[in-house]
């Protein structure tokens, strides 16, 4: 019997067996036998290869692909029936994946050092993420080995070094040919062990097939790389065009890797966070990322608590946000730079001729690097560092090289949620500059026109929690240019933490800037005074980067946030040159293009009110800002000047029980030396290795 099946197995693979029964698996596999495989997951490791920070030049235990794989070998061999699959934001996010994209860009000869990490660790799949886009598609054509058909983007002759497993995306088509620039799905072939009822063992073939999805953004957020070439199409259209072909070629199992988050609201074609709306399409597994959040709850002990976005989903919404199943389909989101593997479990059973999900036998799991007993943190994969070990080092003395300028205080973002803005006030100082200059010297007649408006600029804190208590920007200071501590290429990239972002600017109205503001204090929690419980100022630091902090000369921009009331009501006392702002009156705001074509969904922003385009990227803006600071060999940045202009302050409330802010441990002396006097005292950790800051709001 045993050389029966195999037999037949080889015939059916060869396509030698006749027609009349689904001969895929064979006949005879028992009608009840099953199998138990692993979906396993990483998302947005954005170039996180090393353990190791290049904006601080240090260690940092808390992430990397090289203690990824060791939990990936765990996870391997709890289940030896297993696919590991990427969903996507791969290639950007270090000053490793500037470097090769960028400064000294890979060869078509050469592979990337993080697809150098995923070859070795062997990947059976991967999707694409909003940040691939960032490099435009000529490198990205190269690096994935891929001709896309669009006119005018070329991928080299030959093979080039890339990923050496099948990489898809399903919702975006060339504009000129209308047609998906990569395989929109693929269907994996695979050998597993199965269980026959009278529990003898059985090698059986399970094809799964893979989809891969990117927010729609990405024709605004990389306008410039991608207008007038591609076409994005809702996720849900996408899918329900893909899935029954995936169904038709044989796809026992159908996986959607989705680059956005859960969003319950009505459906959109347009939306970034459209995953909840994949699993009415027929899917039977649902792996997500682009949020950076954990998802299902951590099992290991002391796993950090649920982000409140999950839990401020309706009932209706069948978020099970413990369990990981979200409208009953089983779903992961692996947080990011490698600090986590999903793991999704799952039975099918042989039932009338096909393999059935068995749902009451499903599990899911975000396994973070502390799984085994919640404090110790998985161990190195010693295999991967010397496979990258040139372009690591290549990458730290790319970040030690000098820009000829120290500053004489700590420019940090460990406060900037109660008013710190010593990381944010030379971005916005840079940004400013630039902005002024290129109306002065503009010969546009329409841009001429705009030298009597203000100009006052906005930045976030991009790196101020984020990704966990060692995400912060902390630029060291240093006492002359020639000090091995004055300022280096990577502070920079501390300081502006995306390399994609262009700088743009929109002209506005008073009332536009009023709803802006209100926009970025929805990251605070409404406080009530009269509780007498903790509460947290700041629950969640996942869109930290949409709390834009508004800058302008000689402080002549003022506004309060008050926390007490709900979002949308805070902004109190707006003001510039000490007039109350009114709703007519005219601003132009320095940003970026993602904010400016609407990213963070500010009201009214959209497009629309963009009168500048700037060839030049935000961290590049800052980088010009500070050289030109230090030329002539004397030039320093001060707290006087670049770091102590605080436009922003809370309406003073006094509280009846303790209210916190979660931030980096260690660091109470540095917030009264930076004068943040509402920062009283230093708690304890909470799960995640936050500190628990005491926040006097009467301050």
């Amino acid at each position: 019997m045993k050389f029966n099946v195999v037999l037949l197995a080889a015939m059916a693979a060869a396509g030698l067996v006749g027609c009349g029964a689904d001969y895929k698996n064979g006949p005879s596999i028992p009608e009840g036998t099953t199998v138990t495989l692993a979906l396993l997951e990483t998302t947005d490791l954005h170039a996180n290869v090393m353990s190791y920070n290049y904006y601080s030049l240090a260690e940092d235990t808390s992430l990397g692909m090289e203690r990824t794989a060791t939990l990936v070998a765990a996870a391997r061999a709890e289940t030896p029936n297993n696919v590991l699959l990427d969903d996507g934001d791969v290639i950007q996010g270090t000053l490793l994946g500037d470097l090769q994209a960028v400064t000294k860009p890979v060869t078509c000869g050469e592979t990337m050092a993080v697809h150098k990490a995923m070859n070795a660790m062997k990947y059976d799949g991967g999707g694409f993420g909003n940040h691939e886009f960032n490099y435009g598609l000529q490198l990205l054509s190269q690096i994935t080995n891929t001709d896309f058909g669009i006119p005018g983007v070329s991928k080299p002759a030959g093979n080039c070094g890339g990923p050496s497993f099948p990489l898809v995306l399903s919702n975006v088509t060339g504009v000129a040919s209308g047609k998906p620039i990569v395989q929109p799905y693929s269907v994996l072939a695979r050998t597993f062990s199965a269980v026959t009822p009278d529990g003898n063992k059985l090698d059986v073939k399970i094809n799964i097939g893979i989809m891969s999805f990117v927010p729609p953004q990405i024709l605004d957020w990389d306008q410039k790389n991608l207008a007038g070439k591609v076409a994005v199409t809702g996720v849900q259209e996408a899918a329900k065009q893909y899935v029954p072909e995936l169904r038709s070629k044989g796809a026992d199992l159908v996986v959607a890797l989705s680059h956005g988050g859960l969003d319950p609201s009505t459906y959109s074609p347009k939306m970034e966070n459209g995953s909840y709306h994949l699993t009415s399409t027929g899917i039977d597994a649902l792996l997500i990322g682009h949020s950076h959040l954990i998802f299902p709850k951590g099992k290991e002990t002391g796993a950090p608590a649920l982000d409140p976005s999950f839990a401020a989903f309706p009932a209706s919404a069948k978020i099970d946000a413990i369990n990981g199943f979200v409208n009953g389909v089983p779903t992961v989101m692996a947080q990011s730079w490698g600090r986590r593997l999903g793991i999704i479990k799952m039975t099918l059973a042989y039932q009338g001729g096909k393999w059935v999900v068995q749902p009451a036998k499903t599990t899911v799991e975000s396994r973070g690097f502390k799984y085994t007993d919640g404090v110790t943190n998985a161990k190195v994969d010693a295999s991967i560092a010397p496979l990258v070990a040139s372009e690591h080092a290549a990458t730290i003395a790319y970040a030690k090289q000098p820009l000829g300028v120290a500053t004489d205080f700590e420019m940090s973002a460990y406060f900037a949620l109660v008013g710190d803005v010593s990381a944010i006030q030379l971005v916005n100082q840079a940004q400013l500059d630039y902005v002024k200059k290129f109306i002065a010297s503009s010969t546009d007649a329409t841009i001429a026109s705009y030298k009597n408006i203000p100009v006052i600029s906005c930045s976030a804190p991009f790196k101020a929690g984020r990704n966990g208590p060692s995400d912060f920007t902390d630029v060291a200071p240093g006492a002359s240019p020639a000090a091995p501590v004055g300022l280096q290429v990577r502070n920079p990239g501390d300081l502006y933490l995306y390399s994609n972002n262009n700088l743009q600017a929109v002209k506005i109205k008073g009332s536009d800037l009023k709803a802006w503001l209100e926009t970025a204090a929805k990251q605070f929690a409404q406080i009530n005074p009269a509780l007498s419980t903790e509460q947290d100022l700041v629950p969640s630091y996942g869109t930290i980067y949409n709390y834009d902090v508004f800058y302008a000369e000689n402080n002549a921009l003022t506004y309060q946030i008050d926390v007490t009331k709900p979002a949308g009501s805070r902004i109190v006392n707006l003001s510039y040159l000490g007039k109350a702002v009114a709703d007519g009156d005219d601003f132009i705001v320095a940003t970026n293009d993602y904010r400016a074509g609407g990213g963070g969904s500010v009201p009214g922003i959209d497009g629309s009110k963009t009168i500048i385009k700037s060839p030049d990227a935000n961290q590049t803006v800052v980088s010009n800002y500070l050289t030109a600071l230090g030329s002539g060999g004397n030039g320093k940045v001060t707290l006087a000047s670049n770091g102590s202009a605080r436009s922003w302050s809370f309406v003073k409330v006094a509280t009846a029980g303790p209210v916190i802010l979660r931030s980096a441990p260690g660091h109470l002396a540095l917030a009264r030396s930076s004068g943040i006097s509402s920062i009283t005292a230093e708690g304890g950790l909470d799960a995640s290795g936050y500190a628990k800051y005491s926040v006097d709001l009467s301050k």
